[in-house]
C-alpha cells in the first residue's frame, strides 16, 4: 500500500530524520541551532519539539566538538546524526572526522563501530559569503574508511538518510542546499514503499549522443541541459552518480560503451577532483568505446567568489550546451 506525498528535497530528509528516530532510539540529531531553531534551513524544524532535548541537541559552535561528541556516543552504541551548517564550517572537524571517524573501525580491527552521519550542505547558488557555498566532497572521498552520498531529489533525500543512519560506516551526507525548498523539485515520495540500494548509481534520464554525469545540485543542471539539447537534435543520457565514495561507475561504463562521449558535470573545482577520477577510471574501462577525450564541467580551480560574480562560476546549461558540442566536433 503507497502513501505518496509531494516533498522539497528539505522536507524529505526532514521527514526521513523523523522516520529513522521513531524506529530507532539510538538516533540522535545534533549540530548548531538543530534544536530550537530547526536549523539555519529548517531541516530539522519540530525534531527537538517531538523528541526532546536529549535527542535533538543544540551544540556550542565547534565543530571538532560536535564529531569528537559523537565519536564517543557512536562508541556507546548510539546512532548520532551530525549537522555541519555550511559546507565551509567542516574544517575545524576534520581531523576528528579523518583521524578518528574514519580509522576507529579499522584499528579496532572491527571491535568498534562508527555509526556516524554527518549531513553536510554544500554548493553554491545562494548569494551567501565566503565559506558558505563551498564543494569539499573530494577531500572526504579521497579518505578510506568514510563513505560519501549525495543526494539530489526528494526521494533519494527521504531514503538514503534512513539508510545512512541504518548504517554501521560512516557517512558524510553532502545536501544540495540551494534545492532544499525548490519548488521545480517536488517529487511524489512513497513513504511507504522500498528504497533502491543506497551505493548505486542511476540513469536518470536515458539517451543515445552523449553521457553527462553528474551529482548533487548539479543534476538538475544537467536534465535541464538535456532537455535543452534535444530542441537541437541531440539526446543526452544523464546519469546521478549518488554515492562519491564507493563510486559506482558501472552504470557510467555501460553508457559511455552505448554513446562514445562523457561529460563529468560538477561544482567543484576540477583539479585532482571526483569529476577527475571519473575521467581515469572511464579512460582505463571505455578506451576503445570514446569517440572523444573525457570532458569536466566544473567549478573554477579559484576560491568561491562572491555572490555577484557565482552566477559566472557555477557550471550552467549554456556551459554543459557548449561542452556537449565540443565533444562531437572531435
Amino acid at each position: 500500500m503507497s502513501d505518496l506525498q509531494k516533498l522539497t528535497i528539505g522536507k524529505a530528509i526532514n521527514l526521513g530524520l523523523r522516520r529513522a528516530m521513531e524506529e530507532d532510539p539510538k538516533v540522535l540529531v545534533m549540530g548548531e541551532d538543530v534544536g530550537k531553531l530547526g536549523g539555519v534551513f529548517r531541516i530539522t524544524d519540530g525534531l527537538q519539539k517531538d523528541f526532546g532535548e536529549m535527542r535533538v541537541m543544540d551544540t556550542p559552535l565547534a565543530e571538532s566538538g560536535i564529531i569528537g561528541t559523537a565519536v564517543g556516543l557512536a562508541v556507546r552504541g548510539f546512532r548520532p546524526v551530525c549537522e555541519i551548517q555550511f559546507e565551509g564550517f567542516i574544517f575545524p572537524g576534520f581531523d576528528q572526522i579523518v583521524s578518528q571517524v574514519a580509522k576507529l573501525h579499522y584499528r579496532t580491527q572491527g571491535k568498534i563501530k562508527m555509526p556516524i552521519v554527518i549531513r553536510v550542505p554544500f554548493g553554491g547558488g545562494i548569494g551567501a559569503v565566503e565559506h558558505h557555498s563551498e564543494s569539499p566532497e573530494s577531500l572526504f572521498s579521497h579518505v578510506p574508511g568514510l563513505k560519501v552520498v549525495s543526494c539530489s531529489n526528494a526521494i533519494d533525500a527521504y531514503w538514503m538518510i534512513q539508510q545512512a543512519i541504518k548504517s554501521d560506516d560512516p557517512i558524510l551526507f553532502f545536501e544540495p542546499k540551494r534545492l532544499y525548498h525548490s519548488g521545480t523539485m517536488k517529487a511524489e515520495v512513497d513513504t511507504a514503499g522500498t528504497p533502491g540500494p543506497l551505493f548505486k548509481s542511476r540513469v536518470v534520464r536515458e539517451g543515445t549522443t552523449a553521457t553527462v554525469v553528474a551529482y548533487g545540485p548539479s543534476v538538475k543542471v544537467a536534465l535541464d541541459a538535456a532537455t535543452a539539447a534535444e530542441d537541437e537534435g541531440k539526446s543526452l543520457e544523464v546519469i546521478d552518480l549518488r554515492t562519491l565514495s564507493p563510486l559506482d561507475l558501472v552504470p557510467v561504463f555501460e553508457s559511455v560503451r552505448k554513446t562514445g562521449r562523457l561529460i563529468a558535470l560538477s561544482e567543484a573545482p576540477s583539479e585532482t577532483s571526483l569529476t577527475s577520477e571519473i575521467a581515469a577510471r572511464v579512460q582505463e574501462e571505455c578506451f576503445y568505446s570514446l569517440e572523444a577525450p573525457v570532458l569536466r564541467v566544473t567549478g573554477f580551480d579559484t576560491p568561491y567568489p562572491p555572490a555577484k560574480l557565482e552566477e559566472h562560476y557555477l557550471p550552467d546549461l549554456d556551459r554543459v550546451l557548449h561542452t556537449v558540442d565540443r565533444s562531437l566536433a572531435w
